[in-house]
């Protein structure tokens, strides 16, 4: 076996302990794999996650940003690393940067409505509250199944754009 597929076997291997619920000795694993591999995006991505998952969000953040900075993430766990990124920056009070990476991700993944809704969020936290409400108003008249939110859909996404009309 050579260098770079023992690495995928110790990546699956951790991730397998992160879903079996034991967190520790997968993040442990990580740190370790990540520190002899560190210009590798999944590794750093996984690594990150374990130590999210943990509530050790400061420590995430080096991993996410190494994810982010590198090559090799798929969409789908690039989208990921973008939401862990911007969510941990929100929870650690970088609500400014919060804001600048999830705008980002929105242009990146605009069909995605979790980064809208955690955008979302951090809009609020910066005090940028219409912002963050008609954000939200437009992805509930986007995505609600509710039959009475579909019926007043539009009327929803018209006041969504200046929620202080009131005709």
């Amino acid at each position: 076996m050579d260098h770079h597929e023992k690495k995928d076997v110790l990546l699956a291997e951790a991730v397998a302990l992160r879903e079996r619920g034991r967190t520790e000795e997968a993040r442990e694993r990580l740190v370790a794999l990540a520190a002899r591999h560190p210009d590798d995006a999944p590794v750093a991505y996984q690594t990150a996650w374990a130590h999210d998952v943990l509530g050790r969000e400061a420590e995430a953040v080096p991993y996410y940003e190494r994810a982010l900075a590198g090559t090799g993430l798929g969409p789908e766990d690039r989208r990921g690393a973008l939401l862990g990124l911007g969510s941990t920056y929100r929870v650690l009070g970088r609500r400014e940067e919060a804001v600048a990476l999830l705008t980002g991700a929105v242009e990146e993944f605009p069909r995605d409505g979790s980064l809208r809704a955690f955008l979302a969020m951090a809009l609020y936290n910066t005090g940028r509250h219409h912002e963050s409400v008609r954000l939200l108003l437009r992805l509930l008249a986007a995505t609600s199944e509710d039959p009475s939110v579909r019926t007043y859909r539009r009327a929803i996404e018209h006041y969504a754009e200046d929620l202080d009309a009131t005709g």
